[in-house]
């Protein structure tokens, strides 16, 4: 049921619709590397190889599982020996697809640089992991990332038409599809888990003259697998967002829990080490900023020891978050700071804010009026920093905890028109 073309491909229409940066970019012919990155069963590699076919490109594929260096090695010497001919016809340089690029370790990663770098090849990776995190800087900087979304109901949908329609198998059975709100929760925004789900529907009701899918019975049919923690489905993201959301909600009990089942269900460390890091810094933020560092070094020593003995570090951590006094008031202002930051792009810094590193800068009024804060009595100054349009704004608001009680009332001393004074507050 893989689709062979841009035109039957279902989904990311973010990237492959008209007028869409990936389409533009497989139109135009000029193909840089780039890694997409997304849940399973998005289309990564779907994608990968309507590109090459799209541009009549030689197409070299590794996995990242079973492929080391010397494999790597080996396809890039077979792209070499074709660069003559590729240089004597004047095709464009082959695609080396690499399927789960964030399982190779950095040797691995560094033996491409050379071949990406001079065009030997053009690299397409496929992870479902974060690739700041998993792919080194220097082969991350040579590449585009482009983001793969889960499937929605409507994608879901046109693939289970596709399917009973174009299946040699499925097109001559008498099925007849009545509900498919089960189906797709269980499918969970995964293509490849949709067909999946709908082949065991369909061989647990073969006997039957004529096969109605329901909610009823996709449900009857998946009972058994509905308790177990799968690391690539749905069952994956509902484990995280209740891990996250105990801690958040100051849960010890829970958190370490939910975190129990995803080790058990063979869930990366790292992975949950990572998302300790977000929370640390997104819902306990200023109101303990120890959290941060602590969580941080859960990640470090996780990378060290691995498993099982990272269980303790990750459960002392995920104990220490959720018993933390919480604020998510660093989180809120980079949200609001960024919005703002979008739609004011040309906004002027003021003059005495800027560099005078020339005569001609001095002369224009660069840095004239800036005032040295150290100079001053407090180290302060009532400075306007920000540009004129935006004066007044503000986008830190203290959250109600002691150590940004603390913040508050500097912030109120410094800046009173943006925080009040203190002494009105205590009289309020």
């Amino acid at each position: 049921m893989r689709p062979q073309n841009l035109q039957d491909y279902v989904g990311q229409r973010h990237l492959v619709g008209e007028g869409c940066v990936l389409r533009n970019l497989v139109e135009s012919g000029n193909l840089t590397s780039f890694i997409l990155w997304g849940p399973p069963g998005v289309g990564k590699t779907t994608l990968a190889r309507i590109v090459a076919s799209t541009l009549d490109r030689e197409f070299y594929t590794l996995s990242a599982v079973s492929a080391g260096v010397k494999e790597v090695r080996e396809v890039i010497d077979r792209a070499k020996a074709d660069r003559g001919s590729v240089f004597n016809t004047g095709r464009p340089s082959p695609i080396l697809f690499i399927d789960e690029i964030h399982r190779f370790s950095k040797s691995q990663q560094d033996a491409l640089l050379g071949a990406v770098e001079d065009g030997t090849v053009v690299l397409i990776g496929a992870t479902t992991e974060n690739p700041s995190f998993e792919v080194i800087n220097p082969l991350l900087s040579r590449c585009q990332v482009f983001v793969l979304k889960s499937l929605d109901t409507e994608d879901l949908a046109i693939l289970l038409d596709r399917a009973l329609k174009e299946d040699e198998i499925l097109r001559n059975l008498n099925i007849k599809v009545e509900e498919t709100d089960a189906l797709f929760r269980f499918s969970g925004g995964d293509g490849r888990k949709l067909l999946n789900v709908l082949e065991i529907v369909i061989d647990s009701n073969r006997h039957k003259s004529e096969i109605v899918i329901d909610n009823k019975t996709v449900t009857s049919c998946l009972q058994e697998n509905v308790a177990r923690y799968d690391k690539g489905g749905e069952m994956h993201y509902d484990i995280i967002s209740a891990f996250i959301k105990s801690v958040r909600g100051s849960d010890p009990n829970a958190a370490v829990y939910y975190m129990a089942r995803m080790l058990d269900g063979g869930e990366d460390p790292l992975f949950i080490a990572r998302r300790l890091c977000i929370s640390a810094a997104e819902d306990i933020g200023l109101a303990n900023p120890n959290a941060l560092l602590l969580a941080n070094n859960c990640f470090q020593i996780v990378e060290k020891i691995g498993m099982p003995e990272a269980r303790i570090p990750l459960s002392e951590t995920a104990i220490y978050l959720a018993s933390s006094p919480k604020s998510n008031s660093a989180y809120m202002a980079i949200n609001a700071a960024m919005e703002v930051a979008n739609k004011t792009q040309t906004a002027a810094v003021p003059l005495y804010l800027r560099n005078a590193p020339t005569k001609l800068m001095e002369e224009l009024g660069y840095h004239d009026g800036y005032l040295y804060a150290h100079d001053y009595p407090g180290h302060f100054v009532d400075l306007e920093f920000m540009p004129e349009e935006l004066a007044g704004v503000k986008f830190y608001e203290p959250g109600e905890n002691r150590h940004e009680s603390g913040l508050r009332t500097y912030l109120q001393a410094c800046w009173p028109k943006y925080y009040g004074s203190a002494t009105e507050e205590k009289d309020k």
